[in-house]
């Protein structure tokens, strides 16, 4: 097992990976956080699901960060399981 910290992302970030999508576009929105992770083309705004850890791999920058209030009211409360 990695002792590498897991990469904190919130919903709305933009990333930029490091291979451009067959549009052309390497801005992707993060609309879906879990073990796979939704993004969003900027370009053409087709939706995919990445996994955490090849995300992690590709990512090259962040464009922008999201909004931790909006993460924070979708994540489940670890206190009660909910």
């Amino acid at each position: 097992m990695s002792a590498r910290p897991v990469l904190e992302l919130l919903l709305g970030d933009v990333v930029r990976l490091k291979r451009p999508h067959p549009c052309g576009g390497t801005d992707w929105r993060v609309d879906r956080l879990g073990a796979d992770i939704g993004l969003r083309c900027l370009s053409c705004n087709r939706h995919v699901l990445v996994e955490r850890r090849q995300l992690e791999r590709r990512l090259e920058a962040f464009v922008s960060r999201g909004d931790p209030a909006l993460t924070a009211a979708v994540r489940p409360d670890p206190a009660t399981g909910a």
